[in-house]
Formats: C-alpha cells, sequence, structure tokens
C-alpha cells in the first residue's frame, strides 16, 4: 500500500544544465513501459529527451531540496501540451505527481484552454491522468492520446 504524505513540494524553472538529469530520469521510468511494448534503447531514450528539451518550458519539481521529477507545459495551438512529467521512483505514489498536476490545471483552467498528452499503452499514468479529467482522443499501437478541457468552475464560462 502507497502512503500519501502531504511534504512540501516546489516548481523551479528548469535551466539548461537540468537536461541530463531529467535524462535520466525519463530513462529509469519509463523503462518498464518503453521494454514490455519492446520499443526500449538505451540511447534513444536519452536522446529523445535532450532532442527536445525546452527548459524555457519546464519546471523542475523539488523535494527536501533535492530533484524529485520534472514536468513541462508547452503551449500548442489550441491550448497546451503536457509532456515529460516524470516523479522520481522513489517518490511515486505519495500524491506529489497529483499535487503537480493540480496546479498545474488550476492554471489552465483558468486561462480556459485544452491540455493534451500522450501516455504510452498500458501506463499506469494514465489513470492518474483519467483521475484528473483526462479524456481519449485516439490511440494507436503505442501511445494514447488524451485531452483535458477547461472543467466547468474555470473562469472563462
Amino acid at each position: 500500500m502507497h502512503v500519501r504524505t502531504t511534504q512540501a513540494w516546489s516548481l523551479r524553472p528548469a535551466t539548461p544544465e537540468d537536461v541530463d538529469a531529467i535524462a535520466e530520469l525519463r530513462a529509469v521510468v519509463m523503462r518498464p513501459d518503453l521494454v514490455r511494448l519492446g520499443r526500449y534503447d538505451e540511447h534513444r531514450v536519452r536522446r529523445r529527451l535532450r532532442d527536445s528539451y525546452r527548459p524555457e518550458y519546464t519546471s523542475v519539481i523539488v523535494l527536501d531540496g533535492r530533484f524529485g521529477g520534472c514536468v513541462t507545459l508547452r503551449p500548442v495551438e489550441d491550448g497546451w501540451c503536457l509532456e515529460s512529467f516524470f516523479v522520481a521512483e522513489e517518490l511515486q505514489g505519495r500524491g506529489i505527481g497529483s499535487a503537480v498536476l493540480r496546479e498545474l490545471l488550476a492554471r489552465t483552467d483558468a486561462e480556459g484552454t485544452a491540455v493534451r498528452l500522450n501516455v504510452l499503452q498500458g501506463s499506469a499514468a494514465r489513470r492518474l491522468y483519467e483521475r484528473h479529467g483526462f479524456t481519449l482522443e485516439r490511440e494507436d499501437p503505442v501511445d494514447v492520446y488524451m485531452v483535458r478541457r477547461p472543467t466547468a468552475g474555470s473562469s472563462w464560462t
């Protein structure tokens, strides 16, 4: 059973120097799902992050003064794209991901904008996103594409 805690966490702007820690976290966190899907390549998983890294849209999750994860919220034509949302394995199941997601979604709801993301088929992260109002848009053999429209209580209604 996972224990939920209310540990103090914060988000800080990412810097170019954070790319290696984020790429490594991505490789560790995504490995089980990529292996299951027959798509794991230890070099490619890191290179893809490095090639697409945009620190200006990325935040680092800080817990007890240390690196605990990251999240990217990048503007797209019709709202936002949530990418590279990774919480360190030892911190998963404590409600940190939900708390971070709630904060980000409160911002996008206040703007009245949609958020899109994709998650690997069979990933446990899909349940987290569904709990926060994301719904299926489309899927393919590898990815599930989801969207979350602003909630009815947001300022745009």
